[in-house]
């Protein structure tokens, strides 16, 4: 009889899959983004995605020995933050950016915060945004320099961005921007390679298509009524396929911990990223604006959860009849 009048407490519902699980997936989908990146910036991206990795991970496990806590770097995180770092950093920059970017998302952001599940907002992208102001030359200098591995990326992509392009009046090669022969990030210049890791997660309902669809649809809306080109197809695809609309939308809106877990909060999230996003793009000084406008949305989860709750049946909820 104890066994059946057993009161455990919430949540009562539980999913037999794993954080680990969720993690190591999200790392085999950005693969594809990862080897195309270091073929197409050479030794020096793979030099610095190794020191991105290696040191979230490392500092993870050093700041939980020290505060006497469990060690959590079984779990991939860390690692996931160490990999998107790297893919949105450029591939000219020194060794020691990744290093200081790594401590400040894994500390900063995450541990002090309480670790997994307790950060406001994506940790990789915080360190970016605080790397671009920190270190504002080497983060937005997408030169091919000389370095120690010789010539980092290949010909073909010494030009300016296409996002630059575009704030400038230009047109920009849609096909290119597919394959990924274009400069920018070390993981945001192929498209396709970015959508097969995307593909991968859908297929294994790691994330779905509410965030996604949302924020690409509101982002194109808003240029198309405010970029000043209308219908122009080259800028809207160019808009879309270029810098690190496609990246953020797939692998970093969709994180767990920092995006809504209500239905219609995920869709009002999602609009509120892409008219974010298309407000730094069209009316801003540079011609990106993902990373930020995700960490601001990120600061908005509670309050869009708040909003969008489904009212509770009982007393003091929503009645029927």
């Amino acid at each position: 009889m104890s066994e059946l009048i057993h009161v455990s407490s919430s949540p009562h519902i539980r999913s037999k899959v794993k954080t680990d699980y969720i993690m190591l997936m999200v790392v085999i989908a950005l693969l594809p983004a990862t080897v195309f990146g270091i073929y197409n910036f050479g030794p020096r991206a793979l030099m610095l995605i190794c020191i991105s990795v290696a040191t979230c991970g490392l500092t993870e496990y050093v700041y939980e020995r020290l505060m006497k806590l469990p060690v959590t770097i079984g779990d991939f995180s860390a690692i996931v933050t160490g990999l998107l770092l790297a893919l949105n950093l450029p591939a000219s920059v020194s060794w020691y950016v990744p290093v200081i970017g790594g401590v400040f998302a894994i500390i900063i952001v995450k541990q002090l915060f309480g670790g997994l599940g307790q950060n406001f907002m994506n940790p990789a992208l915080a360190a970016r945004c605080f790397l671009l102001i920190s270190f504002s030359g080497q983060m937005t200098d997408f030169s091919v320099p000389e370095g120690a591995f010789g010539k980092i990326a290949v010909d073909t992509v010494s030009g300016a961005t296409p996002l630059a392009l575009l704030k400038s009046g230009e047109s920009v090669d849609v096909v290119s921007l597919l394959v990924g022969n274009v400069q920018g990030t070390i993981g945001e210049t192929s498209v396709i390679a970015i959508l097969i890791g995307a593909i991968f997660l859908l297929c294994l309902k790691i994330i779905d298509l509410r965030i996604p669809l949302s924020y690409l649809g509101s982002f194109l809306v808003f240029i198309i009524i405010f970029g000043g080109h209308g219908l122009d197809i080259n800028y809207i695809l160019g808009h879309l396929f270029g810098g690190g609309l496609m990246l953020g939308a797939w692998f970093m809106a969709t994180d767990y911990v920092t995006s809504p877990i209500t239905k219609k909060g995920q869709i009002v999230y999602g609009i509120i990223l892409g008219i974010l996003t298309g407000l730094f793009r069209i009316f801003g000084g540079s011609a990106e604006g993902v990373s930020y406008a995700i960490i601001f949305s990120n600061l908005l989860v509670p309050l869009i959860e708040r909003v969008t709750m489904p009212t509770a049946f009982g007393k003091g909820g929503k009645r029927n009849g």
